[in-house]
């Protein structure tokens, strides 16, 4: 592997012309394809095998034109103080609200709440329902226009008016201004870490190259693969995020290379055959993890977590190929590690030019033994101390993990959006008018064509949930044109995402065994509220395995990369130490309202259903991000002779740095994302950030060298029978010694090329 990717380096060094031509081509082309391609049509959102989705195809066939599954709008009206709302003034109003919707373009139904008894007791709140024939993610502007103007030109007439349903959802995005104080913050963050403007710009450029072209083809494939606006989301922040860290860890050892003294193509070389390998490895543990959202079987997210792994592939192959390239265009701009800028006058070469041998004014003295720095200071100190260091960081992180415990789940809805927001003000005009239950009510869908009396079984089932707990309303059962199916809407007493509208879900299920053996009649709950609650159980059952899968394969590429047993087992217990502190810190500030008001959090409510498996899978690849790049260098060290103990300290004196700098980075781009409006982009992004300090400042800087330094050489033990099974992969470029250290012969040996293609 080393030595494979030390030609790839040197080759994409020598021919840095091509190689940046073909990755500009290469984005131009996806740009073309992005701009061109047809606009995306509605996107199918399912979740097979659950039986709110079932009910939903079964509604498709047997009520043909009602579109189950299409978007709702509701324009909640409230009469003005001593007013009522079937006032003649206050009624006028809301019929020519009725009249201004009906007949729209995507519009099925628009309800008169006059005659669907949609007033409240009190008659001072009334509701019009507006249904769609496409999902409320995926209605046209014009569609979300014609439902605001309508809201608008009712509060004009003098009532209180705001719209709630989820008509109004569009695509999520992340806050533009956080995204770009994410960006400046990684710019800073690379200009300190590699010492000049040039050496920063270079991981920003290709990492942005990366992410327009991973993020242009998945918007040129949108309409043919059903893909969503969440999936360019994901893939935008997690290329991103990849692409800076990959391109700054070659980046910085380039610059160590150099500064023991080797030409510019030598150091592209080796930098490319040993960071370079770490990064091929830590991108496959990316690629595992996001690929991996497969098994969950839901085919928004599978689509997710294949389109964000082929971003993170682009980068990783950037990384090995533009970063060379570019870093022969740079030529002397990039200095080696420790030197500082010449006098201005002091003679350059030219710049990007390859030379064979540098004189040796070009290279940095080698001054006298300096004062170590933090990273070395804070590596001597854990392996003093390291079951007083790994105590406490495993302590600290299980004391943050400890709310996790009392995670609650579900997913968003009206209820948790902001209190400005018009979505949140509608919500709360219906619970204060009909009851928090109206708000999520459920459908409950009959198929009685096994029945030999469909009536009958319909009353059935009406009956029996009018005497269960926690049940307001059940309106008669409706049938289709066949007379074979039945709908049911259910009002429950509780708000949508309460455990009491959960139990009651599952209580009318658990009746529908009983009719379905009396009557032959079957019984499906589904509705927006029981689709959630079936997500969120899907998403339950699915994390154990998910894990398993995930751990399993990244532990078994761990073994191959360190050969060993004892260092991948350590790196997976830590991350799901990490994990498990990162979502009792989400469950603190979200569901439990603490601190939230420093980010924005204006209403707690549930987690959302998706955390702990998304958290899962990204943050498992991230962290094993780091601990590849950590742990590659002790063992590149160990393996060169030096004690196990020295080598934890070369590992930070070399890494340290770089992997803070690159966690600093990617808490910045996700950072970012908490800026945005959605809770649910607010979320993901504090989850991810958080996770990332805690995964890199406690767990691979603290516990992973305090562990190391417990085993001594144990730490890399492997079974004989098994070190001769594996692959040798050679992260740690034992292979490069067959190559010189920078002699000009070798440089100019053209043979290397040729070896590189029939490798």
């Amino acid at each position: 592997m080393a030595t494979f990717l030390y030609k790839l380096g040197r080759f994409a060094f020598r021919r840095r012309g091509f190689v940046a031509l073909m990755w500009v081509a290469l984005l131009t082309l996806a740009g073309v394809g992005a701009a061109t391609a047809p606009a995306p049509g509605t996107t199918s959102f399912s979740i097979p095998g659950v039986e709110a989705q079932k009910a939903f195809d079964l509604l498709e066939q047997r009520f043909p034109g009602a579109s189950a599954d299409g978007g709702t709008g509701r324009i909640v009206f409230k009469a003005p103080e001593g007013q009522k709302m079937t006032d003649a003034a206050n009624r006028a109003t809301v019929d020519r609200t009725v009249k201004s919707l009906s007949g729209g373009s995507e519009v099925v139904s628009v309800a008169d709440p006059f005659t669907t008894h949609a007033v409240s007791k009190d008659a001072t709140v009334a509701y019009t329902s507006v249904r769609y024939d496409a999902p409320g993610m995926e209605l046209t502007d014009a569609t979300r226009h014609a439902l605001e103007k309508a809201a608008d030109d009712a509060r004009a007439a003098g009532l209180t008016v705001d719209v709630g349903g989820d008509a109004l959802q569009a695509g999520a995005e992340p806050g533009a201004a956080g995204e770009v104080i994410g960006l400046a913050i990684a710019a800073v963050v690379l200009v300190v870490t590699l010492g000049s403007l040039v050496a920063a710009g270079l991981p920003l450029l290709t990492a942005i190259i990366g992410v327009g072209i991973g993020v242009s083809a998945i918007t040129a494939l949108a309409k043919a693969l059903d893909l969503g606006d969440t999936t360019s989301t994901l893939a935008l922040m997690i290329g991103l995020a990849v692409g800076i860290d990959y391109a700054l860890f070659i980046v910085s050892r380039y610059r160590s290379e150099l500064a023991e003294g080797r030409d510019r193509e030598e150091a592209v070389g080796r930098a490319t055959g040993t960071a370079g390998s770490a990064v091929v490895f830590a991108g496959l543990t990316v690629v595992i993890a996001l690929a991996g959202l497969s098994v969950v079987n839901v085919p928004m997210l599978t689509k997710m977590g294949l389109a964000a792994a082929g971003t993170v592939v682009v980068a990783v192959l950037i990384a090995l190929t533009m970063i060379p390239a570019l870093l022969g265009f740079a030529g002397r701009r990039i200095r080696p590690t420790g030197e500082k800028r010449r006098p201005r006058g002091a003679r350059g070469g030219k710049a990007g030019a390859s030379t064979a041998a540098e004189p040796s004014a070009s290279r940095p003295a080698r001054p006298g033994p300096a004062r170590p720095g933090p990273g070395v200071r804070w590596a001597s100190f854990v392996i003093r101390r390291p079951a007083a260091v790994l105590l406490l960081g495993v302590l600290g992180l299980g004391a943050i993990a400890v709310p996790a415990t009392q995670l609650e789940l579900g997913l968003p809805d009206d209820g948790s959006q902001p209190a400005s927001t018009t979505q949140r003000r509608a919500y709360d005009l219906l619970s204060e008018g009909f009851g928090p239950g109206f708000n999520g009510p459920l459908m409950i869908v009959v198929d009685a064509r096994q029945s030999d009396d469909p009536q009958a079984a319909a009353a059935s089932v009406t009956d029996g949930i009018k005497d269960l707990k926690d049940v307001v309303t059940v309106t008669p059962a409706a049938f289709n044109k066949a007379g074979d199916t039945a709908t049911i809407t259910v009002i429950p007493d509780s708000k949508p995402s309460s455990a009491q509208t959960e139990d009651l879900v599952h209580a009318i299920r658990g009746q529908g065994a009983g009719i379905r053996s009396e009557t032959g009649a079957q019984v499906l709950v589904t509705g927006t509220t029981a689709m959630n609650i079936d997500f969120s159980q899907k998403l339950n059952d699915a994390l154990v395995p998910y894990l398993g899968l995930v751990v399993g394969l990244a532990f078994l590429l761990l073994i191959v990369v360190f050969r060993s047993i004892l260092v991948p087992l350590k790196a997976a217990l830590g991350f799901l130490l990490s994990v498990l502190a990162a979502l009792g810190a989400v469950v603190a500030v979200f569901q439990w309202g603490w601190l939230g008001g420093l980010i924005g959090v204006e209403e707690t409510g549930p987690i959302m259903s998706m955390m702990p498996i998304f958290m899962v899978g990204v943050v498992f690849g991230l962290a094993m991000d780091y601990e590849v790049f950590l742990v590659t260098r002790m063992r590149e060290a160990y393996v060169h002779g030096e004690s196990p103990a020295q080598a934890v300290v070369t590992g930070f004196r070399h890494s340290a740095k770089v992997v803070a700098a690159a966690a600093v980075i990617m808490m910045a781009v996700f950072g970012g994302f908490i800026s945005s409006s959605e809770s649910m982009i607010k979320m993901i992004g504090f989850g991810l950030a958080i996770a990332v300090f805690f995964d890199a400042f406690i767990v691979r800087m603290a516990i992973v060298p305090a562990v190391l330094a417990l085993l001594g050489r144990k730490a890399w033990w492997l079974p004989r029978w098994l070190d001769r099974a594996l692959p040798n992969v050679d992260v740690e470029g034992e292979g490069l010694k067959a190559h010189g250290d920078g002699d000009g012969a070798k440089d100019a040996d053209p043979d290397d090329d040729r070896e590189l293609v029939r490798a």
